[in-house]
């Protein structure tokens, strides 16, 4: 057997001096940055399933963020892109389920109590994705008062326009008629479902050949908030799997906190628009 030697192709063998995959990734960081507390084998699993659940978070953070961005601009075709990256990157969270459904009860229980009070509950860039995607519930600061750098990022993102609130400044701007008093609202505020909100999308699905780049947008932004709906799904399922009915490590009901967290909707008048029309 002939061996094959990269370097005949001009494939960079040297690394002294020069900087490498690792180096770029900064690899030495990120795998050294898990430290089991027990001697179960599980716990691995469990705090790679998190640690990588985080980085794809801080991503869709990224691109949440780019995305509105582009849109105070009117530039719409790049928001597209990135909301729809979105939408992948909640697939990618999905996914992450299927490989911790493979911890049983009795794998969880190994070092369940060793994890104290810490719980997936107090997430700060879920939190952040949450509050950009419009879940504003300004009493799950709380959990992270004592973090004035996390909390000062909450707080700044609770006064800015959400995502839903920036597609209908962009709606306001093409000539459609969106209430002044969803225009001017405090941004703080949970979002309350507006009947103008939705005559007007109802507006853009009747006739998409008029508001195209509306009805795409709208679209987007279903198409986020169905995987993000899905995401909460399988957490539910996979916590009852795995614990039942027992309450969350953080303290919350867990299951039954889970289940009223799916009743929870981002974009409503998107939703209900498709049975009025």
């Amino acid at each position: 057997m002939t061996t094959y030697d990269p370097s005949a192709e001009g494939a960079q063998m040297s690394f002294d001096g020069r900087m490498s995959y690792g180096d770029y990734l900064k690899l030495d960081a990120i795998l050294t940055a898990q430290s089991p507390i027990s001697d179960a084998q599980d716990e691995m699993l469990f705090i790679i399933q998190h640690q990588t659940s985080e980085l794809w978070m801080k991503l869709a953070i990224s691109e949440l963020t780019a995305a509105r961005a582009a849109m105070a601009q009117d530039a719409l075709q790049p928001a597209f892109k990135m909301l729809s990256r979105v939408a992948r990157i909640m697939e990618q969270l999905n996914a992450a389920w299927d490989v911790l459904r493979t911890m049983t009860p009795a794998d969880y229980t190994r070092f369940r109590a060793a994890l104290g009070q810490s719980s997936g509950f107090q997430s700060w860039q879920y939190r952040l994705i949450e509050y950009a995607a419009g879940n504003r519930n300004a009493a799950m600061l709380r959990p992270h008062a004592h973090r004035p750098d996390i909390l000062a990022k909450l707080e700044a993102e609770l006064a800015r326009p959400s995502i839903y609130d920036e597609a209908l400044r962009v709606a306001a701007r093409a000539g459609l008629a969106v209430p002044d008093a969803v225009l001017n609202r405090d941004f703080r505020e949970p979002w309350v479902e507006n009947d103008g909100v939705k005559e007007l999308w109802a507006s853009v699905y009747r006739a998409p050949e008029d508001h195209w780049a509306l009805y795409e947008l709208a679209e987007k932004l279903v198409d986020f908030e169905d995987y993000f709906r899905r995401w909460r799904f399988n957490h539910v399922t996979t916590v009852e799997r795995v614990i039942g009915l027992k309450r969350g490590t953080g303290g919350t009901g867990g299951v039954p906190y889970l289940r009223r967290m799916l009743e929870v909707e981002l974009f409503p008048e998107l939703w209900r628009v498709r049975t009025a029309l």
